[in-house]
């Protein structure tokens, strides 16, 4: 196949507003050594790709500086040692940078087949949120069966793929959003109570509504001043796993709750991670997630579309929270 010298590609020209972002033209990238070539249909658009933009979320050694962590789209080359995926392949994937451009390199491991059903645009929203998800909540949090979930921040493209997965398994959830349509939206989805955090304390509903018991597992997306209060909503030997912090870095803890009822609490980030942590974490997605999508108790939520040019309005949406599940760039 023979591929261009150069392609379009969204560069982050300076760290800023979101106007920073503009279109220009980069090489094509080659594929090394156990990663293909994937000419790019659609590429996910996430609140780390804001971050990044605003120069608070470095660029990890050796990976592009092009904003955009997951793609979807056909495989075009591959680099030596791939023998899992073969030219034209259709995959999705998780990356580390990159995939705001017609073309982008993906470890082999970390990608998957688009299921079946699904367009480029659906299969381009789901590694990001899903990798993060299933390492958090199934992984670290090992919710387990007959466990409750509480997702902050439910109709968020992280929230949306919370509340379906873990009613995929059979778990009861709670999930915070910022207004009553908002809170519809989880529970459509499948939440068994919406929480409007505006006008409602999560604590009190999530006690009240478990007997007094408090939820198993909580995702925690905010940070600051929800910790403690998070801590309070808990079970004896629940697991609170912050992925973000939205409401600050810094939080007031009582650790005799933690002491007590034997809370354990635990933060990761996903992108720094080695290839084999997540290469394991798409094994069990295409096994025990996948499944699900294909079937269609699991569904891609798509808010909006932007073409590769105006990723600078899709950044301005995401900053707006005003959207309901996934924001992605259609590249074709």
């Amino acid at each position: 196949m023979t591929l261009p010298s150069s392609m379009r590609a969204v560069e982050i020209t300076e760290f800023g507003k979101p106007d920073v972002l503009k279109l220009g033209e980069r090489p094509v990238p080659q594929p090394k050594q156990g990663e293909v070539l994937v000419r790019v249909a659609a590429a996910g658009v996430n609140r780390p790709d804001v971050l990044q933009r605003m120069g608070h979320y470095p660029v990890p050694p050796g990976a592009s500086d092009i904003p955009g962590l997951e793609i979807a789209g056909e495989v075009v080359a591959l680099g030596e040692g791939v023998s899992s995926w073969n030219v034209g392949d259709e995959l999705c994937a998780l990356v580390q940078g990159g995939g705001y451009a017609e073309y982008c390199t993906a470890p082999a491991p970390q990608c998957l087949p688009v299921p079946a059903g699904l367009s480029a645009v659906e299969a381009a929203s789901l590694p990001e949120t899903f990798f993060t998800v299933w390492s958090n909540v199934f992984d670290r949090a090992r919710l387990a069966p007959g466990e409750i979930l509480l997702v902050q921040g439910g109709t968020s493209g992280i929230g949306v793929t919370a509340i379906q997965m873990a009613k995929a398994f059979g778990h009861k959830v709670f999930a915070t959003a910022g207004s009553p349509q908002k809170c519809a939206a989880c529970e459509e989805l499948g939440a068994d109570r919406g929480i409007n955090y505006r006008t409602e304390d999560f604590v009190a509903v999530v006690k009240e509504a478990t007997g007094g018991r408090g939820v198993n597992v909580i995702l925690d997306m905010v940070g600051g001043e929800y910790i403690d209060r998070e801590l309070k909503c808990l079970a004896d030997d629940g697991r609170l796993a912050i992925i973000a912090m939205l409401g600050g870095a810094k939080a007031n803890v009582n650790l005799n709750e933690i002491l007590r009822r034997r809370l354990t609490v635990s933060g990761s980030t996903l992108r720094p991670r080695p290839v084999s942590f997540k290469g394991a974490i798409a094994r069990s997605l295409r096994d025990k997630v996948w499944p699900h999508i294909e079937s269609g108790a699991i569904k891609p939520v798509i808010y909006r579309i932007f073409p590769l040019a105006e990723a600078a309005h899709a950044h301005l949406l995401m900053e707006s929270s005003e959207h309901i599940g996934k924001i992605v760039l259609s590249v074709d």
